[in-house]
């Protein structure tokens, strides 16, 4: 602080508050996205009851020893039935509480708080489902009490083309006994191969389905990416663009499509998507088409009782995830992602 003029610093130390005004940016600057890999890449559908029920088919195995004698009579009885399941809904939801003089003040970078606010919970709401609908979590039904609904995350219902690490890895899966779904039981880390998601990729194609998206959490979809650009993955190559053309080279550092002999994957990263703990992940094959969320009610906000100077609201949505046939889909779990994708 000079003693030979008045600088800003003697007015910033004037009491109370100095006399230098704010200058704060009226745009607030946000890093939390709002996209939603897997809930955009699927179905959506309408249910009329809190547990959600479909039914499965498929065709039987190819009998090689078809063969009958002519003029014989038709014996035996090749009906089937499929396969009834279902999926409990789960409430969730987020509260919104603004005072009226909080509403009416002059705020940073929004008009009015209570839109601001109803407007950024509902954000945080889908991106709650988005990361529900894939978390290891057991179906449960809600008992009106002290016990809420809980949907069955996608791990819950993968048996089929699930590959579990070593140790004590077990599937979940729907069971007819209780119409809920298990989570599955985690297994000893180990690192993603190539010959896992050819192997997973073959086993759905094997079962009837077609799977067309590889997701999993950004750490994985990078770590798998740099290994296509291995020479043991004898797939990718770094290339530039080194043509006569003005504008700057393009450098290609990664691959956003791996093709197998059983489909075409597209890579999917999804930052929503949770870990077991720190460094322990699951990646998903899927097929969309065979995939849905459906709703007994949708996104919606309604007025709670008005209590004083301040506007309550209630945001809810009641929903769950529907898995067609669980055989078309894949999974790969127990990753550990401090480790570097391999071959085999």
């Amino acid at each position: 602080m000079s003693t030979a003029n008045l600088d800003s610093a003697d007015l910033k130390a004037v009491t109370y508050g100095g006399l230098i005004r704010e200058d704060v940016m009226n745009k607030i600057w946000d890093i939390s996205k709002i996209p939603l890999p897997f809930t955009d890449m699927i179905g959506s559908e309408k249910s009329k009851q809190e547990y959600k029920e479909w039914t499965t088919d498929e065709l039987a195995a190819v009998d090689t020893t078809n063969a009958i004698v002519d003029g014989s009579d038709a014996t035996g009885n090749n009906t089937a039935t499929g396969l009834r399941v279902g999926n409990h809904h789960q409430i969730s939801d987020k509260v919104v509480r603004v005072s009226t003089r909080a509403d009416a003040s002059d705020t940073i970078g929004r008009t009015k708080e209570l839109s601001y606010q109803l407007m950024r919970r509902m954000q945080e709401l889908k991106r709650d489902v988005e990361a529900i609908a894939l978390l290891n979590q057991a179906s449960v039904a809600d008992d009106g009490d002290s016990t809420a609904g809980k949907v069955g995350g996608l791990p819950s219902w993968l048996t089929t083309s699930a590959y579990h690490g070593a140790g004590a890895g077990a599937d979940g899966g729907f069971s007819t006994s209780t119409g809920l779904t298990v989570a599955r039981t985690k297994g000893t880390k180990r690192a993603l191969t190539e010959a896992l998601v050819r192997d997973c990729v073959q086993s759905v194609y094997a079962e009837g389905g077609d799977p067309t998206k590889f997701m999993s959490v950004p750490v994985v979809i990078r770590k798998f990416s740099e290994y296509l650009f291995t020479s043991s993955a004898r797939v990718a190559t770094l290339m530039s663009d080194q043509g006569k053309s003005r504008e700057a080279a393009t450098a290609l550092g990664s691959v956003n499509v791996f093709v197998t002999d059983f489909g075409t994957l597209t890579l999917v990263p999804n930052r929503l998507q949770q870990l077991y703990d720190t460094t322990v992940a699951d990646a998903f094959i899927l097929d969309p088409e065979y995939l849905a969320l459906t709703y007994l009610k949708g996104y919606q906000t309604s007025p709670l009782a008005k209590t004083g100077l301040a506007e309550n609201r209630h945001m809810t949505v009641d929903w769950s995830l529907i898995v067609n046939t669980e055989k078309a889909h894949g999974m790969i779990g127990d990753i550990d992602t401090a480790l570097d994708v391999t071959a085999s």
